[in-house]
């Protein structure tokens, strides 16, 4: 298990109610599967959530399965939603 911070951006910043929380998980699916069993979050989250792409200390995790993402110690998830305009 590694411990780091997931960052949430626009509509996932919205959803979860906070800027910024603690992970303490071995994979990106762990992590994002306790911030979804947070107390006060419901399905808007977990439909944010589900959309968004993430950042793995700046590197994109693309398709890859979210299982077979390991997360750093002291490392930074962001959580991007899909953004309108460009």
């Amino acid at each position: 298990m590694a411990k780091g911070t997931m960052r949430y951006w626009a509509a996932a910043k919205a959803a979860a109610g906070t800027h910024e929380e603690p992970y303490d998980a071995g994979t990106l699916a762990e992590a994002v599967a306790a911030a979804r069993e947070r107390e006060g979050r419901g399905g808007e989250f977990a439909r944010v959530v589900g959309r968004s792409s993430f950042l793995i200390d700046g590197e994109p995790v693309g398709t890859r399965p979210h299982e077979s993402v390991g997360l750093p110690e002291g490392g930074v998830v962001e959580v991007l939603p899909p953004f309108a305009g460009g």
